[in-house]
């Protein structure tokens, strides 16, 4: 649906399955946004390659308030402290503990520093496109279908020198200018605990694990295949909990090493030596007659996971998605290429690729696979191209074809769901 202002595009709709998948090791994205090439190079930069969403980086830069409007009937989210007061204290250190799990990986941008102390404001309905990142936990919202627990908002634009609301004006292309996380309020059914409450609260799902993961949104990230990733897009069991809990040595601790290597990706530490390494090549099929005949162009596999595995430990410690490429003025070239960064330097690593044909499929990355081309088809007046980005709109089932084969606007908005399916 478009209006004058903003484009939504497709969203990704991951459901919760419990019990019946083996763990599968592929890989994490990152939201991607083309700038409107038919403004002048002055604000859009002239390119039509893909760019990555991320926050602005600056000390205090990151604001984030929360609403303490909490729905009393039903109660949806439980604390061990049953006071007014300590109630809201107890959600707020989660909320804080939940953020320090991205400002305490190392050889990042993305330090305590660069987040504004927590606010609160008493609107139920704080969640909009008015600028100010917001966390709401009583306001219903049309993304809640059935089986939704969580999602995030996330407007990012094309262009420089725009705003959302109050929020800054942009001085990069793909910055985000709004991230909000709604938690389903009206489900009588789902209820989450904070991590003192989970205990007792078996049925519930685990408050710090779904903000942990909705702040890897926020942050820019679209989902991980990997299954020990914070951003794999499936929720942990009720009474269960992602990863390990965070400790003062260790605040990350409920991040996988895909995360901690996509966030060094996304927001690189110019003084960081240790995470220099890179590793890239082309996935190929053995028959160049495996390649999807549509769309043309397509020259290598499009939507291959190509993980690094420590040749040493064992661990898998980075991916990607990979099957394109970009060099000035555009567009997406489709031609096999990857490249996994944030590496280790002096470690070996073992790389291989497969298909998302698993528990979790191209849907699931629609955001990052989508917005990857803009045409004629997608926005009026944009320049012809050639190439698979020329014709039509790319969605998450091409990646599915090709893969099966071989064993406008100002802003964008993206919706990222967390939710689950019972059995």
């Amino acid at each position: 649906m478009k209006s004058k202002a903003m484009q939504i595009l497709a969203s990704a709709l991951a459901l919760f399955y419990r019990g019946w998948f083996a763990p599968a090791v592929l890989a994490y994205s990152f939201g991607m946004i083309v700038p409107d090439i038919r403004q002048p190079a002055s604000i859009s930069g002239g390119s039509a390659c893909p760019v990555r969403t991320h926050q602005l980086i600056s000390p205090g830069s990151i604001a984030v308030r929360w609403s303490t409007a909490l729905n009393a009937n039903p109660v949806t989210v439980v604390t061990q402290n049953q006071t007014t007061t300590g109630r809201l204290t107890e959600i707020e250190l989660t909320i804080a503990q939940s953020l320090a799990a991205w400002t305490s990986v190392n050889g990042t941008t993305v330090v305590p520093a660069t987040l504004s102390p927590l606010t609160r404001t008493a609107a139920q309905n704080a969640c909009g496109s008015d600028g100010v990142n917001s966390i709401c936990f009583d306001q219903a919202d049309m993304a809640f279908t059935p089986g939704v627990l969580a999602f995030t908002r996330v407007i990012s634009t094309d262009r420089l020198g725009v705003q959302v609301g109050s929020s800054a004006f942009a001085t990069q292309l793909g910055q985000i200018l709004d991230a909000d996380i709604y938690f389903n309020p009206s489900d009588s059914s789902t209820t989450y605990a904070t991590p003192q409450a989970l205990a007792a609260n078996p049925k519930a799902y685990d408050l710090q694990s779904l903000l942990t993961h909705e702040f890897g949104h926020f942050l820019g990230f679209s989902h991980s295949a990997v299954w020990s990733a914070i951003m794999f897009p499936f929720a942990p069991a009720p009474g269960t909990f992602s990863g390990m809990r965070p400790t003062p040595q260790q605040p990350d601790a409920p991040l996988g090493d895909d995360d901690r290597t996509g966030l060094r990706v996304l927001y690189p530490d110019p003084a960081d030596t240790v995470h220099q390494g890179s590793i890239s090549g082309r996935i190929l099929p053995a028959n160049p007659l495996a390649l999807a005949a549509s769309p043309p162009g397509v020259t290598g596999v499009f939507g291959a996971q190509v993980v690094a595995v420590d040749a040493a430990g064992g661990a898998v410690v980075g991916a990607t998605i990979g099957g394109w490429s970009c060099a000035a003025p555009g567009p997406a070239q489709f031609d096999g290429r990857y490249e996994i960064d944030g590496l280790s330097v002096g470690h070996s690593y073992t790389v291989y690729a497969e298909a998302l044909n698993g528990a979790v499929d191209p849907s699931q990355f629609d955001n990052a696979i989508v917005s990857l081309c803009r045409n004629v088809v997608t926005d009026a007046g944009w320049p012809p191209l050639q190439g698979p980005c020329s014709g039509r709109q790319l969605h998450g089932s091409d990646a599915a074809r090709t893969l099966k084969r071989v064993p406008s606007s100002e802003f964008q908005i993206s919706s990222f769901y967390f939710p689950f399916r019972e059995e």
